[in-house]
């Protein structure tokens, strides 16, 4: 009896379907929309700097992929800052942003919206 157990346990463990983890990426491509002027825009920058969006300032700690074989997904952990009079800095947004589901977890700004476009790989995406 114990050797079936162990066999259909063997069994179940080989095929229950694996996932792979997720692909850190060093560059994070977002979108904004800037609803005074009403302009869409792309923009990049390296995960872990600053990236400056009218008077917003980005960074992204961290933007990942999926692996090809998985349902396409781009997510990024975002902190944005809301640049005040004097230097200072007020913090409006800090989150995960998804690719497929902006509004999940959306910027609530009056005059910005900012999403998550792609993840990349600035070492494979620059021309040679």
């Amino acid at each position: 009896m114990m050797k079936k157990f162990i066999f259909l346990a063997a069994l179940i463990g080989l095929s229950a379907p694996s996932r792979a983890t997720d692909i850190p990426l060093d560059t994070v491509v977002l979108g904004g929309l800037d609803k005074v002027a009403a302009r869409v825009s792309t923009f990049s920058g390296s995960v872990g700097a600053p990236i400056k969006f009218g008077t917003l300032e980005i960074r992204a700690d961290t933007c990942v992929t999926h692996p090809p074989e998985e349902t396409p997904e781009n997510a990024a952990f975002l902190e944005i800052f809301q640049l005040l009079d004097g230097g200072k800095k007020e913090k409006v947004f800090s989150g995960w942003m998804f690719g497929s589901s902006p509004a999940l977890s959306a910027l609530d700004h009056p005059v910005y919206d900012v999403w998550v476009m792609r993840c990349e790989n600035s070492k494979a995406s620059k021309p040679r």
